[in-house]
């Protein structure tokens, strides 16, 4: 286990912790927590023997095998597939060993049958499909498998990084914000992954719901204090308000948090109570007053100033073709934003979600149809690339003044507050700036500017949890329509009332909440499924019913047979492989004069576990088109 005692450590000059006490045993999934600047990456680089402590102990049993997410990655012309391969350095070490073997090494070849037995322990011989399910999760096509590292932008290659990471036999899982470069689908394939991993993990995320789905305890870092909490963020956020909750002052703002959530609740259940994404919102700000306690000393408090008067509708999107250079990549029927409207766009990244918002924020990206925007609207559009932008030398209440040359200094900096730009921070340079400061300072020029269509894509990336909180506080209270891109599923759910899915070349409505999106894709329907028939009436329900199972079994028998097939196949094998072995096990066939026999066995054992190695590919990957499939009910 990891057992610190009386643990201090602090970076240039700064005490981050003081004194901790805790202890992770095996097992232990652990999400670390605090604001951004306490020390959860210090302790990470603790951990890797990349800082040392001032004072006290931190003990690590010797022979644990830590793994963790590079920050950078070489332009390799390694293929994609290698790359992660070396995650497992035993693996590759044993392959290296058995090819100079091969080579006719004389030396080696009186060690390979060791090295094959320790191949066939950690499972060397599905490496690769094992590899090609960890790329594929993370949204690796087939094709890209072959492809050299070098031809990855940044993003996939911090994907590249993490496959890596998690290709590693572990006994500790060091991931510091794994989820910034992935799309929705990509972590909730993660988040099962996590949950299967029988290592130490110690996660670093801002991500509330991906946290709950992972961990299992939350370790937070607080006033130079660590904590170590049972149970996942929402229980942690629970436990602490109730801390909290005890100071009078702390527990008035607290009161007032719920009051304006219930109020909105109470607005929004008036105007849709009948669609069923409407009521999942509503339980999911239900759920907010909950949380809100947890975040009361936060040192974020803001809101959105009143748009003023907005046109009906907002923009008008009809019969568009988007994309860039002439290659069309979304089209869309009709999409019309009404004020007050709140729309979240879900998709795989690369599907064109970006390419729509940048359509909704000026015509850059139209090829093709009609774009009408109504009378005085007023755009307030955030991406990530709007931080470059941002200029160096002016400070956040230069920032505001040239956003609003007439407003009162005093006023500016009051608002810039909210944003936790205070003091001589306020008047500072922003170039030194962290990448959740420069978003926040972002965030603050667009709100002041009174939108009355506001268009977020990727909001939440360097933001903290208290940040993210007092976001979706102010989006939820906010008047004006909001479009909205993020892999934060709270916020998403707490701030959009429907949503726009972006795939395959085509943005539709999707009719659903997010529950149902996540239920898609974890059922997502092989090219073999049958389309449910549109049967409508109670006199149907019943042939309705019987189709769909019919083709639920028309498109599983034959995946089931195939793999029935397989099955049989790898256990002949594998017999034959266990046969193999034991003849090589018996050292008289080492010390034969004549090497033909062993030879011919070495030769045998290789091609059984070739063969092997294949099927068992296939049976993967069937079984992954099997569950991918409708169950029978």
């Amino acid at each position: 286990m990891i057992q610190c005692k009386q643990l201090t450590f602090s970076r240039a000059g700064k005490t981050l912790v003081s004194l901790a006490n805790f202890q992770l045993h095996p097992g232990h999934r652990v999400g670390l927590t605090g604001a951004n600047g306490t020390g959860k990456s210090s302790l990470f680089a603790l951990l890797q023997g990349q800082l040392l402590a001032d004072a006290g102990e931190l003990h690590m049993p010797h022979d644990w095998v830590m793994a963790h997410v590079a920050q950078e990655t070489p332009a390799l012309a390694q293929s994609a597939l290698d790359y992660t391969l070396d995650g497992d350095q035993e693996l590759r070490t044993l392959q290296q060993d058995c090819a100079r073997a091969s080579a006719g090494d004389a030396q080696a070849q009186l060690q390979l049958a060791e090295w094959h037995q320790r191949l066939a322990e950690i499972d060397g011989y599905s490496a690769e499909a094992r590899a090609s399910t960890l790329l594929a999760g993370l949204g690796f096509s087939q094709a890209d498998l072959s492809r050299p590292v070098k031809d990855f932008s940044g993003g996939w290659r911090m994907r590249l990084n993490l496959a890596r990471a998690l290709m590693c036999r572990s006994d500790l899982l060091l991931l510091d914000e794994p989820t910034n470069h992935l799309d929705i689908e990509a972590v909730i394939w993660l988040e099962g992954w996590l949950s299967a991993y029988r290592g130490t993990l110690l996660l670093i995320s801002h991500d509330r719901e991906f946290l709950d789905n992972t961990v299992n305890h939350i370790l937070h870092i607080e006033q130079q204090t660590l904590t170590l909490y049972r149970g996942g963020y929402s229980d942690f956020e629970r436990q602490r308000a109730e801390k909290l909750a005890l100071q009078q002052s702390s527990f008035l703002k607290q009161q007032q948090q719920m009051a304006h959530l219930q109020a909105y609740i109470d607005r929004f259940r008036a105007k849709a109570t009948k669609a069923k994404q409407a009521q999942s919102r509503i339980k999911a700000l239900e759920r907010m007053e909950l949380i809100s306690a947890a975040h009361i000393d936060s040192p974020f408090s803001f809101g959105f100033r009143p748009p003023g008067s907005a046109p009906d509708p907002l923009l008008v999107l009809n019969r568009v073709a988007l994309g860039y250079a002439q290659k069309p990549l979304v089209k869309l029927a009709h999409l019309a934003i009404r004020p007050g409207e709140r729309i979240g766009l879900l998709g795989k990244n690369g599907a064109g979600k970006s390419t729509l918002i940048k359509a909704l924020a000026q015509s850059a990206t139209l090829l093709d149809g009609e774009r009408v925007e109504g009378k005085d609207l007023r755009i307030g559009y955030f991406a990530q690339h709007q931080l470059e932008q941002l200029i160096a030398e002016d400070s956040p209440i230069v920032h505001l003044q040239k956003c609003d040359p007439t407003a009162r200094e005093q006023e500016l900096l009051d608002f810039l507050g909210g944003f936790d730009f205070r003091g001589e921070m306020a008047r500072s340079p922003c170039g030194p700036f962290s990448g959740g400061e420069k978003s926040r300072l972002a965030l603050a020029m667009l709100i002041w500017q009174k939108p009355n269509l506001i268009l977020l894509d990727e909001p939440t990336n360097h933001l903290d949890l208290d940040m993210r909180h007092a976001l979706s506080m102010a989006l939820q209270a906010y008047e004006g329509g909001l479009v909205m891109v993020s892999h934060d599923r709270t916020l998403l759910s707490t701030c959009c009332e429907r949503f726009v899915l972006v795939a395959d070349g085509i943005a539709q409505v999707f009719e659903g909440d997010l529950d149902d999106y996540k239920q898609t894709l974890l059922n997502a329907v092989s090219t073999q499924a049958v389309e449910k028939p549109a049967v409508s009436g109670k006199a149907n329900s019943y042939q309705q019913q019987k189709a769909e199972r019919q083709a639920r079994m028309l498109a599983r028998r034959p995946l089931i047979k195939t793999l029935s097939q397989v099955e049989q196949q790898m256990a002949i094998l594998s017999q034959a492989k266990a046969e193999v072995e034991l003849t090589l096990a018996d050292g008289a066939v080492y010390v034969q004069a004549d090497k033909t026999d062993l030879q011919a066995l070495l030769i045998k054992q290789a091609d059984l576990h070739k063969q092997l190695e294949a099927f068992e590919a296939e049976w993967l990957h069937l079984q992954m088109q099997l569950e991918a499939l409708p169950e029978l009910e």
